[in-house]
């Protein structure tokens, strides 16, 4: 059969929002979840757990962490991921090693935390008194604060959990000093190594455009600065081993064991308020090419430019995104605003009550208890 536009559709939303299943298959399934800290209403790594874990509440992934064959780390960008999936990018090794004065600081806390075994920043930074330091934007952290988050993507140190937000942090097995590190072995085979890695890229974001796939192969340089100059030819091996087909002037790619067409993936008459950085809306390039108009992450967008609100969630109805919703909580009751691209809700009773289900299952997601919600846009 044809590879349509409208085949695509159906095709993306049913390959990730597969059945509910536990958090470790899910984050196994999806291959990485991006992390974001903003809480409107939750969280966007929880946002996009629960309609992939059977009854996921928010923050199940931070209480959960410690026992999850999981890490935090930085893939395309920052977020969960399979142990096995991280021990790919390792030992990572940034451009510029660290000067005398820093590896000195980095063994003392590595004594440190190995005597600890697991520890808060605050606790470095009483013991240490690293002082303060420029951040990335242009203000002032604790030094202390910098240093651990650079042990950590360095592989010095592992995120051991966290404690009301913030990461705590423990040594990896087999590390004892910042020498450990930097004299492991570099992985056997690293372009097989950056193929595997590739591979969770297109799992978790397939049906990708051409553009979209070598912009996202291109983000692996922070994941595995080492290997930054093995990219191009990453993609290469990629484009010859999927699948592929030209819709509308853009070339998608897919895994080769999948078939778009397939009648399985006819859509379901479900209403899902998605996270702004769901895999299935993550891509906005595919976004407005599938279902044809712009959808822009506003937080950080002065509140006089923005269109769709600070942290609009994208609205998804069987296998088309129709528009966008609010969501905030205040005085135990949840108050949604919904904004649809075509002015109107679409027709007939099958929407407004898979939404209501949809809003019920998002109250209990958020720990509400089965009030009245404050609801315009219907």
């Amino acid at each position: 059969m044809p590879i349509t536009t409208d085949t695509l559709r159906r095709y993306a939303v049913a390959r990730t929002l597969f059945a509910p299943t536990t958090l470790a298959r899910a984050i196994a399934k999806l291959g990485f979840v991006q992390a974001d800290p903003i809480r409107a209403p939750a969280r966007a790594q929880d946002l996009t757990l629960r309609h992939r874990v059977k009854a996921y509440r928010a923050g199940d992934l931070e209480r959960r962490y410690p026992k999850l064959p999981i890490e935090e780390d930085f893939f395309v960008n920052y977020g969960y991921l399979p142990r096995a999936t991280q021990a790919l990018m390792h030992p990572r090794t940034p451009k510029t090693a660290p000067p005398p004065a820093r590896r000195k600081q980095m063994d003392e806390v590595l004594a440190f935390v190995q005597a600890k075994g697991v520890v808060h920043p605050r606790t470095v930074d009483a013991h240490f008194a690293h002082g303060k330091s420029r951040n990335w934007f242009g203000g002032s952290s604790n030094a202390s604060t910098q240093l651990l988050d650079d042990m950590h993507y360095r592989g010095l140190l592992r995120i051991a959990g966290r404690a009301s937000g913030v990461r705590t942090y423990a040594l990896p097995l087999g590390v004892q000093s910042v020498q450990d590190r930097q004299d492991a072995p570099e992985a056997p085979d690293a372009d097989q190594s950056m193929d595997a890695l590739v591979d969770v890229i297109v799992h978790k974001y397939a049906p990708l455009p051409e553009r979209s796939l070598s912009e996202l192969i291109s983000h692996l340089r922070g994941g595995t600065p080492q290997w930054a100059h093995l990219r191009q030819a990453a993609l290469a091996r990629a484009k010859a081993r999927l699948s592929s087909a030209l819709v509308d002037g853009l070339t998608y790619y897919w895994p080769a064991t999948e078939n778009p067409a397939s009648r399985r993936h006819a859509p379901h008459d479900a209403v899902r308020l998605l996270a702004p950085f769901d895999p299935l809306v993550w891509d906005r390039r595919r976004f407005e090419h599938l279902w044809g108009w712009a959808y822009r992450f506003e937080a950080y967008t002065p509140p006089l430019k923005r269109v769709r609100g600070y942290y609009a969630l994208p609205l998804l109805w069987q296998h088309q995104v129709i528009g966008w919703g609010n969501v905030s909580v205040a005085g135990g009751q949840m108050h949604v605003a919904l904004g649809y691209v075509s002015s109107q809700p679409p027709r007939g009773t099958a929407y407004p009550r898979s939404l209501a289900e949809e809003l019920n299952r998002l109250r209990v997601f958020l720990h509400l208890p089965g009030t009245t919600d404050a609801v315009s846009g219907i």
